[in-house]
Order: C-alpha cells, then sequence, then structure tokens
C-alpha cells in the first residue's frame, strides 16, 4: 500500500515519515479534545447531592470548593477587594467591597462605582446568591450588570461559593 501512496522516485521512508506525523497529529487532537471535555465535564458531578429534603450542615469541603471557585476561577476579589496605594488587591481586606476600578469603553449610564461586599455577609439571601450564580438574575428579575459576569453556575458549585463567602473571618486591619 505504501508503494501505492508514493510518487514516482519518492523514497519510502518518507512516506513512513509523512504517515507517522499524520498519526501524531491526530493523536495531539484527540487528546486535546478529550482534555477539553474533562476539563469541562461540570465539578458538580464530583460533589455529591445530599439525598434528603433537610438543608445540609455546610461542609469544609463545600467552603474548600467553594474559595477554589471564588479565588481561583471567578476571580471575585478583582473587583470585591479593595486595592492598595500601589493598585493591587488589599488581600487584608479580601472580598470585603470596593470602588470599582474598571471603566467603560464606552459610556454606560448604570455602571456600578462600588462592588458589594462578599466577605461573611453577602449582599442578599442564600437562595439570591445562587440564583444569581447559576442564572446571572439578581433580585426583581434583572439581569446583573456589566462589569459583573452573568455565571451560569451548578446548583452545588453556587451553593459552595455562598458557604465560603459566609465562612470568611475578617482579618484585623
Amino acid at each position: 500500500m505504501a508503494a501505492n501512496l508514493r510518487r514516482a522516485g519518492e523514497h519510502p521512508t518518507r512516506v513512513t515519515t509523512l504517515r507517522q506525523t499524520v498519526i501524531a497529529g491526530i493523536k495531539v487532537a484527540l487528546g486535546a479534545v478529550l482534555l477539553t471535555f474533562f476539563c469541562n465535564v461540570s465539578v458538580a458531578q464530583k460533589t455529591p447531592r445530599p439525598a434528603t429534603a433537610a438543608k445540609p450542615q455546610v461542609s469544609a469541603d463545600a467552603a474548600a470548593r467553594g474559595k477554589y471557585i471564588v479565588e481561583g476561577v471567578a476571580m471575585c476579589g478583582q473587583c470585591h477587594t479593595p486595592r492598595d496605594d500601589s493598585g493591587a488587591p488589599d488581600r487584608s481586606r479580601n472580598l470585603e467591597g470596593a470602588a470599582v476600578w474598571l471603566v467603560s469603553a464606552e459610556p454606560v449610564a448604570d455602571w456600578p462605582l462600588v462592588a458589594p461586599r462578599l466577605a461573611q455577609s453577602p449582599p442578599g439571601t442564600d437562595a439570591d446568591m445562587v440564583k444569581l450564580l447559576t442564572t446571572g438574575i439578581w433580585g426583581g428579575g434583572k439581569p446583573l450588570r456589566p462589569p459583573m459576569p452573568q455565571f451560569r453556575m451548578s446548583i452545588a458549585d453556587a451553593e459552595a461559593v455562598v458557604a465560603y463567602l459566609k465562612s470568611m473571618h475578617s482579618e484585623p486591619h
């Protein structure tokens, strides 16, 4: 079959090398597709939901998961943490609310000037916060305003975020 793929005068090892290169490329592409798939699998599948209808106790695992989402994925501190004199987030006041430092490229009439406090006492009930994080809709049925992202978290992830925010302790200033 390799002879059929060769052009007149082409060396057989060159065809083999080309075939190996194509196969290697297919393997890399397949690996990338699989990696993307497994990275995008809902993290809710890794956190089983309680079978009972009773409100579960907030577990340390849920708060740890929420911390990972807040600090490592959603990056809430970029807007909800005050900045120091050099413009860096002041981690001693993590998620205590801050002036919004982002400005819109075009004028926006209702651009927020302050990002609310999230640490210890988020700006809504647990149900409000879960709705906000799963649908992008805030109280009164209004969508979140830019620059706040309209998250579409799973319910389990949103509950973990709320658990983490409520578990935060104020650091002395």
